[in-house]
């Protein structure tokens, strides 16, 4: 069974904290850059369950990369570099507090909004008649808070600009941004045989300007059919073909375990987490095209360290 990265407690050249997500740990540089870890945690309803996935933070960075790299002619962003496979360093932005949704077709959230009877979600109208999984005229922009604690509500555009969430100007400056990375990730998703679903999209601000921060386009933050027989089972009223962790969920409520109180993490044999690992590795080459090449995990502290302190050198 290959190392899988579950912690990291590095101490480097300036370093002046740490955050922990749950999957990313993330150390702040001297208040000017960003040393973001992927790590091979995974979560599912909001738990970190307890066996790290080897080669997943990979995958998770690659991805990110890749695509921050294809959108870079649309909006600046934070990437730097990527020193290391499961490390990107980048520029520290002040974090707008919303999160950008947006949504080419009626599926997962807003499905189940649309479900209930709502024909608005985040004062955006939505036409009476359709079905889950419909493809909308145009993608529509639901924002979220970015909440600290607890979970992300959605929000319109006209609450966000009225609370001064985020001026005016910049929200438009970001809504722009929004519609046209996602119909670049729109272009990229069709040539790999595939549809960009939905996703989501974080901005942040430094010396006056906006930034793309954190992820994007990844299995996590975004939602992928195939392309392939999208039609046809449309029409039939079947469930889409999704290239995401939605095979992690379903076999932890198999196994009686949806994050509620008192519910327990069902075993994870190795054989399993093999299994997830080679799904994450198979997502990674369907979405980018290219084959995927395992890193080094025999030291993979050591490596990522080693790899982040020359980097460092060079820049602090």
């Amino acid at each position: 069974m290959c190392n899988a990265l579950t912690k990291t407690n590095f101490n480097f050249p300036g370093q002046l904290s740490l955050y922990k997500g749950k999957v990313r740990d993330v150390y702040n540089i001297n208040n000017d850059f960003l040393v973001m870890v992927v790590s091979d945690r995974i979560s599912a309803f909001d738990v970190v369950l307890p066996k790290g996935i080897p080669y997943k933070g990979q995958v998770l960075n690659q991805i990110a990369a890749k695509f921050l790299d294809a959108t870079a002619d649309i909006v600046p962003n934070w990437k730097i570099a990527s020193p290391d496979p499961n490390v990107t360093v980048g520029h520290l932005c002040g974090p707008y507090k919303v999160e950008m949704v947006i949504r080419g077709y009626l599926a997962g959230h807003a499905w189940r909004e649309y479900k209930s009877g709502k024909r608005s979600i985040c004062g955006v109208p939505i036409p009476d008649g359709m079905v889950e999984n419909q493809k909308f005229p145009e993608p529509i922009i639901t924002p979220t808070t970015k909440a600290s604690k607890g979970h992300d509500e959605d929000i319109s555009r006209e609450e966000i600009i009225a609370q001064g969430l985020v001026d005016k100007a910049e929200y438009e400056m970001m809504e722009d941004y929004t519609r046209k990375i996602f119909q670049r990730g729109t272009e990229i998703a069709a040539e790999m045989g595939l549809i960009l679903v939905d996703t989501k999209y974080e901005f942040g601000k430094k010396d006056g300007k906006i930034y793309l921060i954190d992820e994007i386009h990844t299995p996590d933050s975004s939602r992928y059919f195939y392309l392939n027989g999208y039609t046809e089972r449309l029409a039939k009223g079947e469930q889409q073909k999704q290239l995401s962790k939605e095979f992690v969920r379903q076999w932890l409520i198999e196994n009686g375990f949806q994050g509620k109180e008192g519910q327990k993490v069902p075993f994870m044999s190795d054989e399993f987490v093999t299994s997830i690992s080679g799904r994450y590795i198979e997502l990674f080459e369907n979405i980018t095209g290219d084959k995927f090449q395992k890193s080094d995990a025999s030291k993979i502290e050591a490596r990522i360290e080693n790899a982040v302190n020359e980097f460092l050198k060079r820049k602090v």
